[in-house]
């Protein structure tokens, strides 16, 4: 089966993957020069998120385009800029992340329910599940969620083992969480793995280095129009 790839604006020939700055179209590349980049920006940019009093959608875009400027000219632009016309699909459902138009409203609700420390530590699926709905970005969703989550998670003095978490149970279990919010199914799954106790921003830099790649699937899938209605 030929691999689709993401071209929102038409123009992956003479521009490259996603108008990267290389005009690079091998995707293997492309992501190598995003990995590149996260393990290098990561760092700084939880420093940064543990200076702020408390995050707003504002802090998910800026967080992105840290993380991915110099890779994407349009890093930190979310997709009510880049591909306000294109919804997401995945796995044949058309609503399991947000229109574009309502990726910021999304994201916000995520961070109010996040930055509410006893209801997140009661619901760390859910909230994760909530960001990960809003899904702002053409590329690096589950790097820059992941990276939120973790400022949000240690701000309510907790830590989540994703690592220890089977990647295809993982996977279905936020689909399923996703296409019902609000039922706990994410919590259910995530809860065994939280622990109790803040990280360093080195320690958590080195987890994040190694959960990222989670996002290679659920967290990355691809907009598509045609006749199915995807295209709004």
């Amino acid at each position: 089966m030929e691999l689709q790839v993401l071209d929102p604006w038409e123009d992956y020939e003479t521009a490259g993957y996603l108008r990267n700055h290389y005009q690079e179209k091998d995707l293997s590349v492309v992501g190598r020069l995003e990995t590149a980049a996260f393990e290098q920006e990561v760092p700084q940019t939880l420093r940064v998120l543990r200076r702020l009093p408390t995050l707003s959608y504002q802090h998910i875009t800026e967080t992105h385009r840290t993380l991915f400027s110099s890779v994407y000219p349009w890093a930190g632009q979310d997709r009510s800029v880049t591909a306000p016309n294109i919804a997401i699909a995945k796995g044949g459902f058309s609503t399991l992340f947000a229109h574009p138009m309502a990726v910021q409203r999304a994201g916000q609700h995520a961070l109010n329910l996040g930055q509410d420390k006893t209801y997140l530590r009661e619901h760390p699926g859910e909230v994760f599940g909530y960001l990960a709905h809003a899904h702002p970005f053409l590329e690096g969703n589950g790097r820059t969620i992941l990276t939120i989550y973790s400022e949000l998670s240690r701000r309510a003095g907790f830590h989540v083992e994703w690592e220890a978490i089977d990647k295809a149970q993982f996977l279905e279990t936020l689909t399923q969480e996703l296409l019902k919010p609000g039922k706990s199914i994410m919590d259910e799954l995530v809860l065994p793995y939280v622990r109790p106790g803040a990280l360093s921003v080195g320690v958590t830099a080195s987890r994040l280095r190694v959960n990222f790649k989670r996002e290679q699937s659920i967290l990355s899938a691809d907009p598509k129009t045609g006749d199915e209605g995807l295209k709004l």
